[in-house]
C-alpha cells in the first residue's frame, strides 16, 4: 500500500534517529492493520519515523523508530533482548548513496513495499524519493519486518531489520 502524507517534509537527518521499545502508540500520519501468522501487527507511518506494534496471545511488543524529544538511545546497529515469551532482534544500517543510485534504490523499495499485501510505504509531497517504508513476514513462527527510511538530501537511506519470536524454554525439544 502508497499513500502520500498528508505533511511537509522536515528537515531530518538519519542520526536524528532514536530506538524505543515498549511505547505507547503515538499519532501516526497511515497505518495498516494486519493478521499474520496468527499475529495482530499495526503498521504505522509517523513521518520520516514509524513504529510498529505487534499483539498476540502472549502479550504485546512495540518499536518506534523515530526522532524522539529527549531520548537518549540514539539508533543502535543492533539489539537482541526478551520481551516477556519473545524473542527481539533489531539490526540499523545507513547507506550513503550518490543521488542517482538513491533515485533507483528509492523507486526499488517502493515497488516492492507498495505491491506487497503487507507493506505499506509513505511519501512526502514534493520529494518522491523522501519516503518512510515498511513490509512485514511471517515465516516458521516468527514475526519479521523491515523498514527503509530516506533522507534524499543527505543521499543516506536508513534500513532496518526486526525479528519477533517465541522463546524456546531450554530443555524444551520440538
Amino acid at each position: 500500500m502508497l499513500t502520500t502524507l498528508n505533511t511537509s517534509y522536515t528537515d531530518t537527518r538519519a542520526t536524528d534517529l532514536a530506538w524505543a521499545l515498549g511505547r505507547e502508540p503515538l499519532p501516526a500520519l497511515a497505518t495498516r492493520d494486519l493478521e499474520i501468522g496468527g499475529a495482530k501487527l499495526q503498521l504505522r507511518l509517523l513521518g520520516a519515523s514509524h513504529q510498529v506494534l505487534l499483539e498476540e496471545d502472549r502479550g504485546m511488543c512495540s518499536e518506534t523508530v523515530a526522532c524522539i524529544a529527549g531520548s537518549s538511545t540514539p539508533l543502535p546497529l543492533g539489539v537482541a533482548k526478551r520481551v516477556g515469551d519473545w524473542e527481539y532482534e533489531f539490526a540499523a544500517r545507513v547507506e550513503v548513496l550518490s543521488p542517482g543510485q538513491f533515485a533507483g534504490r528509492a523507486q526499488e523499495l517502493l515497488a516492492l513495499v507498495s505491491d506487497h499485501p503487507h507493506g505499506l510505504a509513505g511519501v512526502f509531497p514534493g520529494s518522491p524519493h523522501a519516503f518512510t517504508a515498511l513490509l512485514a513476514q511471517w515465516y516458521e513462527g516468527q514475526v519479521y519486518w523491515r523498514t527503509w527510511h530516506a533522507y534524499p538530501q543527505d543521499g543516506q537511506l536508513v534500513a532496518t531489520r526486526t525479528r519477533v519470536g517465541v522463546r524456546v524454554p531450554v530443555g524444551t525439544s520440538g
